[in-house]
């Protein structure tokens, strides 16, 4: 045996502990001291923890050997089972599926990091990881740029996507036509070959056929073996109204192609930034410039809209930086289809130059409105102060 401590003391649980709790001390110190995550310098201790714990779990959690090791202790587990039967039957992948707690999702995902990063092969499986991999095309990703009025009305675009089809002339074998793939002579068509280090197994990417478990004699002229080859695809997309800067639009099927089936295509929504709105979610903003007289008396101005140009009302008395809501002139929902408002903020143009009639009146009007403008020198005035 390479671990003579106590199984119990190594995974720091009470003799009388349950399954669930074994399993769960078992994640916890296996994350703790999994290789990859130490220091460089940490890392030969961490792996002979990492096997102590793990020799541990196989034995706690089968009954049968958790029975035996109560009664004898190591001796009785070391008469009973050779260093490599303590691992048949321990069940390492499904206890984080269990345990959840947002270590990720699709099932054994951390229990693949943990082991399969390393090359372990606990479960005597031979089924390529890698050609597994390849059975469902990549998923790919383009990004297009349209404008807010697009937004508001919804558009179709064409966009042009590079991307791998599957070879027609040899239907994705990668093999000349009269030919055929053939049983990897290295691997036995497992994909991979298996090396014995200590009580694990280490499974390797075969590297006379890639992990693919099979060769060819002669290529495919087309794809020179590839099984695919790189096409310029034109597809139609159709980008729903309201849609926001950053979003991603699926398009099944319409990424690479694989053994079985094809990856997706995320298209990536980038709003150009508009010359007079602003967005807010559904609503758009902007501002207007009215004249002092309109902002006292009243009137009507036209305002920038999406659709064009809209007239809306000024009521007598509007201060500057007044903010007023037209309602359902901004952008629909994308999931309840409501429209937003648009918000126009008002501004006042003060004139620069007046001419004398003007200022004349402001005068009148400061007057009868008892505003103190302050003194003004009269004409004799002027010519005295010298001689004062």
């Amino acid at each position: 045996m390479s671990v003579k401590g106590d199984y119990y003391e190594i995974l720091g649980v009470p003799r009388t502990a349950s399954l669930d709790e074994i399993k769960k001390a078992y994640r916890e110190m296996a994350l703790k001291f999994h290789p990859d995550r130490v220091p460089e310098g940490e890392k030969k201790a961490a792996e002979e923890k990492f096997k102590g714990i793990s020799e541990a779990y196989a034995v706690l959690s089968d009954s049968s050997k958790r029975e035996l090791y109560n009664q004898y202790g190591h001796s009785g587990i070391d008469q009973k089972y050779a260093q490599e039967d303590i691992f048949k039957g321990a069940d390492f992948s499904s206890i984080f599926r269990e345990m959840g707690g947002g270590f990720g999702g699709g099932g054994g995902s951390i229990f693949e990091e943990l082991f399969g990063d390393l090359g372990f092969d606990i479960s005597g499986s031979r089924q390529s990881r890698s050609g597994a991999g390849r059975r469902r095309g990549r998923d790919l990703q383009i990004a297009i740029e349209i404008s807010l009025e697009e937004v508001a009305a919804g558009v179709e675009r064409i966009i042009t996507v590079p991307r791998y089809e599957t070879c027609a002339v040899c239907s994705g074998s990668g093999a000349k036509p009269g030919t055929k793939r053939m049983v990897c002579p290295q691997c036995k068509g497992a994909g991979k070959t298996v090396v014995s280090n200590g009580f694990f197994q280490l499974a390797q990417t075969c590297s006379r056929c890639g992990g693919e478990g099979s060769t060819i004699a002669a290529a495919c002229p087309e794809c020179r073996g590839e099984g695919r080859v790189k096409v310029t695809k034109k597809i139609k997309v159709k980008i729903p109204a309201g849609v926001d800067n950053g979003s991603q639009l699926r398009v099944r099927g319409e990424g690479e192609a694989g053994v079985n089936s094809r990856g997706d295509l995320y298209v990536v929504i980038e709003v150009k930034e508009h010359a007079v709105f602003q967005r807010h979610n559904s609503d758009i903003a902007t501002s207007v410039s009215i004249s002092m007289p309109k902002a006292v008396l009243g009137g009507e101005v036209e305002v920038p809209a999406l659709e064009g140009k809209l007239t809306m009302k000024i009521p007598a008395g509007t201060q500057c930086g007044k903010t007023f809501r037209l309602k359902g002139k901004g952008l629909p929902d994308l999931h309840s289809r409501d429209l937003g408002d648009e918000l126009v903020r008002v501004d006042i143009e003060i004139p620069a130059r007046l001419t004398t009639q003007q200022r004349q009146l402001m005068e009148d009007f400061a007057r009868l409105s008892g505003e103190n403008l302050g003194a003004k020198e009269s004409f004799t005035d002027k010519i005295r102060k010298p001689f004062r």
